[in-house]
């Protein structure tokens, strides 16, 4: 056999033997190398490529802006697409493609399309739907979008109507750079190498401010840590897009960013020209649909004074001078029927068109005076109602002048969120705005299909002006979601969501730090056809939908009485000056305080969710045991108590989230938790627990997910009790106080406790429910220390006050009564019982009671003539010599001989050092709960 290196020899030779007579395309830029059948010489060996081997001819571009390195790419990918650039930043890398329809055009509109897409292996992920592909496109997709759209829209010349497609996706992204900034610089690349007639190049930036300090081409995570989030994209001297996201940035330091962004936009526009001087291709002759001037001037003779009448006419509404309007432009048409001017009737409606916008803007810019009668810089009446639909958790109506938007507040669980898809920014969302536009709001007819673009970016805009103001996520754990619900719309219905939005969040109960408010200026401007200059311009606050229309701008900005939100500029011309924009933002505050007053007027804090049917939201962090316990096989556990309660349980590591209803709903929830996983033992605290099983000197109760208690007979009431059975029976659900807990776990209840005191009106349980605690589970008990790190053990339960009671089950109890002989009706009984056990050194180590009668009290005056003290001999007043045995951060452990120990608690302010084995003098002062010998300094007494 013939090794492997011959057999690749033998192949290639026989492949070189072939011809490859295939033309070359692209003007020769790329092709397949000529086939030569003589050896090639040394020295042409590398400058010639091998046989079949295609040529890329490429140019690029490289320069910075921000100190990040970005590079222009072209005739490597899409060669076939009119327009294709790669712009690359670090790892990310974004292509953008334009193309034109070559066919006339018969439309009188520019078709332009944008898609920009994001597809999950730009990261190495697989997508995570059923058929393992993207889908239809995410609201972000739909944003950047827009966001591409915007700048390059004004600068197709006027005339061209044919469809211009763009389309944007994302090769490869690292995660640090938001794609969108790229791919609209890329597609002004794109169209400056196209011969689609486009008046760029454009420059888009992002500006943030950390600390202060503005950052240019900021990162994901910088942006995380910015309080401004400024996308501006401009031509050498104009303005073309504003979109901003701040959290309360006040104008002047808003117009700094802006005067800061512009001279860095524009270097992106010479690397563009001089690539286009490489690549590019020459700008083609196509046919623009334009009236002529004698066409123009009859339909204008015909219908300018009649259109004048009915704008200088303030007692028109919107629909009314709408109607008005349509009636002239019926009557010339029948005008232009009756001569048969074909030209006339083609251009009709965008001439009419033209018309109404010279007699607007002449009137404004001329007497000061707008189409409704208002002042230039006045506000539209307003109307405000908070709390309109009581059932559901916080509702608003808001109207100024004819532009009306409901909106409504649902709160969720925090699992609830939406669940993001994106290749850069956070997984989730807990904040969500969506607006609707229905038809019914401008009186047409409709149909609701999908995802809307403008409804999309208008819902995001008002999302974001409200999201600066929200409380932290730990002070407001909800889900929230507002629809706003555009019922009539005569302009800027976007910023009238902003203001009935902040207005439904307060009367929902989630406290914003400041109301927020927004509305729209507009621009009408005359320009010097010859040079391109504004020579003339008036501003209008709070623009109606035809000035909107018939003007030149529409600034909507949203903020509060301290600063801006969010900001979003679109224009017609192609670009604004940046010193008319800035002067914008004076009226825009003016507009947007008058605006604030009239909504502080109707709700200017949160209201009370008391009493309410607002959800409640309770956040437990239990073991991951016990959130096992709960969910049961298969969750049947917990979708059990879901359906017997109508609560929700979103389950995370350690944590247990419960939304309900109302109050009501959450103490029952909370309850059957309780029940199944437990809580926390306090003392103090209020259980409700069951009767297990009842002796002749108590009960045994299983409470608090299982655990187990006594209920002493002592305990069961105020009164003697001769019985158990008197006052309690198996079975029997009661409400019982902690009134003794150790370490160990052993409780002891009462029912007495939670009963009124003979006399007494005033119920303790009442008392109790008055002043609730919040509990922790009981996996999640956190240990004290001392002072000397050690925990706490038996004897450190000395010091702590709790109940030594030591509780066991009802089957031991069984044995020691035994065992001990037990006498059922002497007091004496379980001062016995905790006796018996021989190994029992003290009343500590064996965790009972001291229980004393009178022959106890007589036979404990002093200690012993051979120094042995016993636990019956041990009185008040009894004065002996102990033995330091611990010391702790509160008191001292004090062997008082006998295997007993005494305590002795440190007073406020008291300073001495004791060492272990110290001797000191002390005295029985009381005795503590749980029957140990309470010792004072005798010493300290007599000082």
């Amino acid at each position: 056999m013939a090794p492997v290196a011959s057999q690749a020899n033998a192949l290639l030779s026989t492949l070189s033997r072939r011809r490859f007579n295939i033309r070359s395309i692209c003007g020769r830029r790329i092709g397949f190398a000529p086939y030569t059948s003589s050896a090639p010489s040394p020295a042409t060996e590398i400058d010639t490529p091998l046989v079949g081997t295609k040529i890329l001819e490429t140019f690029s571009e490289e320069f910075e802006v921000g100190s990040r390195k970005i590079t222009l790419e072209t005739g490597k990918m899409a060669r076939f697409a009119n327009g294709a650039v790669v712009l690359a930043m670090e790892e990310t890398r974004v292509l953008s493609t334009v193309a034109s329809a070559k066919g006339d055009s018969v439309r009188d509109f520019l078709p332009l399309t944008v898609e920009y897409q994001e597809k999950q292996f730009a990261q190495g992920v697989i997508p995570g739907t059923f058929m393992r592909r993207e889908g239809a496109p995410k609201e972000r997709e739909l944003l950047c979008g827009r966001l591409i759209d915007r700048p390059i829209r004004p600068l197709f010349p006027p005339g061209f109507y044919h469809e211009v497609q763009v389309m944007a996706s994302v090769l490869s992204s690292d995660g640090k750079q938001d794609p969108d900034v790229m791919a609209a610089n890329a597609t002004s690349a794109a169209l400056m190498l196209s011969d689609i007639p486009w008046g760029g190049p454009i420059g888009i930036i992002r500006i943030g401010r950390i600390s202060g300090q503005f950052i240019v081409n900021p990162s994901m995570d910088e942006l995380s840590l910015s309080d401004l989030n400024l996308v501006y994209a401009c031509t050498r001297d104009k303005t073309l897009m504003i979109d901003v996201l701040a959290r309360e940035v006040s104008e002047k330091d808003l117009e700094a960013a802006l005067r800061l962004a512009h001279p860095e936009a524009i270097k992106y526009l010479d690397p563009q020209i001089r690539l286009a001087a490489k690549a590019g291709k020459q700008k083609k002759e196509y046919k623009l649909s334009m009236v002529s001037e004698k066409t123009y001037d009859k339909i204008r003779s015909l219908s300018e004074a009649p259109i004048e009448a009915v704008f200088t006419d303030p007692t028109y509404g919107k629909f009314e001078r709408g109607e008005a309007l349509d009636r002239i432009t019926q009557d010339v048409k029948k005008e232009l029927e009756q001569e048969c001017d074909e030209e006339g009737l083609k251009f009709l409606s965008k001439t009419v068109d033209t018309v109404r916008k010279q007699v607007v803007r002449r009137r404004i810019i001329g007497e000061g005076r707008r189409v409704d009668g208002r002042r230039l810089d006045e506000v539209r009446p307003l109307y405000c109602e908070a709390g309109n639909l009581p059932i559901l958790h916080g509702s608003s109506l808001f109207s100024r002048g004819d532009t009306q938007v409901l909106c409504t507040v649902t709160l969720g669980a925090p699992g609830e969120a939406q669940h993001l898809d994106s290749l850069v920014g956070p997984p989730t969302k807990r904040f969500m705005l969506h607006y609707s536009f229905p038809p019914f709001c401008i009186n047409e007819v409709g149909k609701r299909v999908g995802l809307n673009r403008r409804e999309v970016g208008h819902g995001t805009l008002a999302e974001k002006a409200l999201l600066a103001v929200l409380p932290p996520e730990e002070d407001c754990p909800y889900t929230v979601r507002i629809n706003a619900e555009v019922m009539a719309s005569d302009g800027s219905t976007s910023m009238a969501s902003v203001c009935a939005g902040s207005m439904a969040l307060l009367d929902a109960g989630i406290p914003l730090r400041e109301h927020v408010a927004g509305l729209s200026v507009g621009l009408v401007s005359e320009v010097d056809p010859s040079t391109g200059e504004v020579t003339d311009y008036r501003i209008l606050t709070d623009i109606l939908g035809l000035e909107d229309h018939l003007g030149d701008m529409d600034f909507k900005i949203a903020g509060t009485r301290n600063g801006v939100t969010a900001i979003q500029l679109d224009i017609k011309p192609a670009g604004i000056p940046l010193d008319i924009i800035c002067e914008c933002l004076e009226p825009a505050h003016k507009g947007r305080v008058q605006i604030l007053d009239q909504m502080e007027r109707e709700i200017n804090v949160a209201r009370s969710q008391d009493g309410r049917n607002s959800p409640r939201i309770l956040t437990l962090k239990y073991s991951n045991d016990a959130i096992r316990r709960l969910i049961g096989p298969l969750g049947a556990l917990k979708r059990k108590i879901e359906e017997e309660t109508g609560a929700r349980i979103s389950v995370s590591d350690g944590s247990l989230t419960l939304v309900a209803k109302n109050q009501s709903v959450l103490e029952k929830v909370t309850e059957k938790i309780n029940l199944i996983v437990g809580r926390e033992i306090e003392k103090g605290g209020i259980y409700k627990g069951v009767i297990t099983s009842i002796k002749e000197y108590g009960a045994f109760v299983e409470f608090n997910g299982g655990q187990q208690g006594l209920l002493h007979i002592s305990e069961l009431s105020h009164e003697p009790v001769s019985r158990v059975t008197d006052v309690v029976s198996v079975g029997k659900v009661l409400n019982l106080m902690c009134i003794g807990l150790d370490v160990r776990g052993n409780v002891s209840l009462s029912l007495k406790a939670t009963l009124p005191r003979p006399g007494s009106k005033k119920d303790v349980s009442v008392a109790a429910q008055e002043a609730p605690k919040v509990w922790d589970p009981v996996d999640n008990v956190h240990k004290k220390k001392y002072q000397d790190d050690k925990p706490l053990d038996t004897e450190a339960s000395l010091l702590s006050g709790t109940s030594g009671v030591f509780i066991r089950s009802a089957v031991e109890c069984d044995e020691e009564e035994k065992s001990a002989g037990l006498n059922n009706k002497s007091k004496r009984s379980l001062r016995s019982y905790s006796e018996s056990k021989s190994n029992a050194k003290s009343p500590v180590e064996n965790n009972a009671i001291f229980v004393r009668d009178d022959e106890d009290e007589s036979n404990a005056n002093k200690s012993t003539a051979d120094g042995t003290l016993s636990a019956k001999k041990l009185k008040l007043g009894t004065e002996m010599t102990a033995k330091v045995h611990q010391v702790r951060a509160r008191g001292l452990v004090l062997d008082l001989g006998g295997g007993i120990r005494g305590m002795y608690r440190f007073e406020v302010g008291f300073q001495r050092n004791f060492e272990v084995g110290e001797e000191v003098k002390v005295k029985c002062s009381s005795f503590s709960t749980k029957g140990i010998p309470v010792m004072s300094l005798v010493e300290e007494q007599k000082s």
